[in-house]
């Protein structure tokens, strides 16, 4: 079954053409017409999201695990307005996620008619691309007629093919570029009008051949460079589980000369990787050797690759501390984090290190080795540091994290929660995941739903409260499975802040930056249907743990209430004691 009208008709059949299979709708009425084609067909999966930025980051969740695009629609008026953050996270985290808005007719818009706001155009600034369909005049005649004339000036034949350029150019960016892109169709009524079978045939719609990056880079050379340089160091921030070839890996830990700093969303492991970079830097900070010690970690060469970098300190390190070069590897884009880019390698990681990494190098410094017992060090005195504390944030994210079972699929919330787990070691089996492309807490909770959908393994997302809190109605929906888990740190505010510069012990610092508050997640759990644990104390996070993750018929909140006060000052007290 499909919508009479031949825009919606056009869009269906190049979706089912490119293999578009997943839909996310918000129930509206503008965008009927789409909603009945989508499902009266048994080709897509259809699913329902309430809550239009809900909605999107579920389905950029989606996007995120399966690695293509998935489309998510609405209505029209401010409905769209609410896909934005998470249009936003997927353009600067290179998800392909497929924005479609029904909209109104261009005659009411501006005219104080319900439901109308400017949509063309609108997420100009963080899209791919923008197709703006125009509207059919072979539907609804007599309105057009009678309101807009203006349209008459092309045929129906003409905007047909207007319309399926647009849509094609449209597919084309999200499949090859892995950017968000927007569609917005504009319907006049009747919109419930359908057909058993399409009035239309679209041009072909194959699939494009990308055209893969060409690096104009001499490997030869680079491999002098690498090979000379007795002071490298390779960063890697955001990164797809299982990206990296063990081979690759294996190379770069047997070089002598190279530092390899990991973040937990980088889903890197190996001994010699050095996985906790604070716990690097932050006694060097502290430290009357300071300017001595940051340039005996200065690298002559940076190396990076992956997404957005978490550790605010090792920016702060090599924005000072500037390489002599900094390559970064990406076949699509550069970011000049440090101020100090000076190669962008179109490829891929994989191929770079093999072209360029020679499988024996020859320590020509003490680079190295200098800064692995500096790692030694931080790991002992951490396993010291636990022993001798209170029960906080600290203490049970070492906990939780610890307690992972392998193989799970884990999702970090923002802000406090991705910082505390770049201070412990995650198992190598599980697959991290985190909204770092504008770090923002609205959705991460949806975004680890939508991901989980198709994921063969579990999900965990950790997360703290105000996050939660915040997206709450993630847990609308009727797509949670039994083994979906949730860790919520509840420390009754906004702790990082505390940690930030300018706190202040005051009313107005608690209500306007902390937003302390006195919640719970208790009756939540109890009206989307999930069973609820808390723990209060150590002996009560390691008792709630042991069965946490046995097999139920109900998804799990375990909600873990830390000290607001005193979490800080632990934080803060770990950097002195491993200093």
């Amino acid at each position: 079954m499909y919508s009479d009208i031949p825009a919606a008709q056009t869009l269906v059949l190049y979706f089912k053409s490119r293999g578009v299979k997943n839909i996310v709708i918000s129930p509206g009425s503008r965008n009927a017409p789409l909603t009945i084609s989508f499902t009266k067909n048994s080709f897509f999966n259809c699913f329902s999201i309430v809550d239009e930025r809900c909605a999107a980051f579920f389905a950029m969740g989606m996007a995120q695990h399966l690695q293509e695009p998935v489309a998510v629609l609405c209505s029209s008026g401010s409905a769209m307005l609410n896909f934005y953050p998470a249009v936003a996270e997927a353009f600067y985290s290179d998800i392909p996620l497929i924005v479609i808005s029904a909209d109104r007719p261009s005659y009411r818009i501006d005219i104080g008619d319900g439901q109308t706001i400017r949509q063309e155009n609108v997420l100009e600034k963080h899209i791919g691309y923008s197709a703006n369909l125009k509207q059919d005049v072979s539907h609804a005649t007599n309105t057009i007629a009678k309101y807009g004339k203006s349209l008459l000036h092309e045929s129906q034949k003409e905007i047909q093919k207007y319309n399926e350029g647009e849509i094609a150019k449209a597919l084309s960016v999200a499949f090859d570029e892995k950017n968000p892109v927007h569609i917005n169709v504009p319907f006049e009524e009747p919109l419930y009008g359908r057909v058993e079978e399409p009035s239309l045939q679209i041009q072909d719609a194959g699939a494009s051949v990308k055209k893969e990056a060409s690096d104009d880079q001499d490997s030869d050379k680079l491999g002098q460079i690498w090979q000379n340089s007795p002071r490298k160091m390779v960063l890697v921030g955001v990164n797809q589980p299982n990206a990296m070839e063990t081979e690759v890996l294996e190379r770069l830990s047997k070089d002598p000369n190279t530092v390899l700093f990991t973040e937990t969303t980088s889903n890197l492991h190996h001994p010699e990787f050095f996985e906790s970079i604070d716990s690097i830097i932050a006694p060097i900070e502290k430290s009357e050797k300071r300017d001595e010690l940051f340039k005996k970690l200065q690298p002559e060469l940076l190396v990076t690759f992956g997404g957005l970098i978490v550790s605010k300190k090792i920016k702060a390190f090599l924005r000072e501390y500037k390489p002599k070069e900094h390559w970064h590897i990406d076949p699509k884009k550069a970011n000049d984090t440090f101020y100090c880019l000076t190669k962008h390698i179109k490829t891929k990681p994989n191929q770079f290190f093999k072209e360029v990494v020679s499988e024996e190098i020859k320590p020509t410094s003490d680079f190295k080795t200098f800064w692995e017992k500096k790692k030694d060090n931080y790991e002992a005195k951490r396993d010291a540091y636990l022993k001798e504390i209170p029960f906080s944030d600290f203490s049970a994210f070492d906990q939780i994290i610890k307690n992972i079972p392998k193989g799970y699929q884990v999702h970090l919330a923002n802000s406090s929660t991705v910082r505390y787990a770049q201070l412990f070691p995650m198992d190598k089996s599980l697959k991290v995941f985190c909204n770092r492309g504008t770090s923002g807490i609205d959705g991460t909770t949806s975004t680890a739903v939508g991901s989980s959908v198709f994921s063969d393994d579990p999900t965990l997302l950790l997360t703290g409260d105000l996050s939660f809190f915040y997206d709450s109605n993630a847990l609308w929906n009727k797509y949670m499975r039994p083994d979906f888990r949730i860790v919520l740190i509840n420390n009754s505010g906004g702790g990082i802040f505390r940690i930030l510069p300018g706190k202040e012990d005051t009313e107005e610092f608690e209500t306007f930056f902390e937003t302390s508050h006195e919640l719970s997640a208790k009756h939540l759990s109890d009206m989307y249907g999930f069973e609820h644990i808390t723990a209060k104390n150590e002996a009560e996070l390691e008792a709630s743990l042991q069965d946490f993750y046995m097999d139920s018929n109900k998804p799990k909140i375990l909600e873990v209430a830390t000290p607001r006060v005193l979490n800080n000052k632990i934080l803060l007290g770990y950097f002195d004691f491993i200093s």
